[in-house]
């Protein structure tokens, strides 16, 4: 995606990237002709969906590196993964409480894009899974909603 300044009819250039702390993301353009800006603000779900494409903000500075993605994605490791110990490991990312979905809550969620409704489903069931919920239904989606900032969505 490109931004055109409407004036002098030329490629903005990106300036900035500023993460608000907020779940929110802003990036300024620029027009090297006449100096105008432009700024574009998502909202919490639209900074996730793009963080989770892996999406650079502003472009690279460096060129791609050969398995970048893979590297990136094991970073973080535990150094004694492979240590053997006689007591079982437990996930640390598993949740202990099982969320269930109401066919309500079910329908509500054909609403939303194919192509992002298994992160949207994601997020609300992580939210319950934090917040003691073990049933999803309209109501607590709307709770969660509010919570997390989406009212918009």
């Amino acid at each position: 995606m490109k931004f055109l300044c409407i004036a002098c009819d030329t490629v903005m250039d990106f300036a900035e990237r500023q993460i608000p702390g907020d779940g929110t993301l802003a990036a300024v353009f620029e027009c090297g002709s006449c100096d105008r800006e432009v700024a574009m603000l998502t909202n919490p779900m639209e900074t996730q969906l793009v963080s989770s494409m892996g999406v650079k903000i502003g472009g690279r500075e460096v060129p791609a590196q050969p398995m970048e993605l893979a590297r990136t994605s094991m970073e973080g490791g535990s150094e004694d993964v492979f240590d053997p110990t006689d007591e079982p490991v437990q996930d640390q990312t598993a949740h202990p409480l099982r969320v269930t979905w109401t066919s309500e809550a079910v329908g509500r969620l054909d609403n939303v894009p194919s192509f992002v409704r298994g992160m949207v489903k994601r997020i609300y069931t992580d939210w319950a899974q934090q917040n003691g919920v073990n049933e999803m239904n309209p109501k607590i989606m709307d709770r969660a909603r509010s919570e997390l900032g989406l009212e918009g969505m």
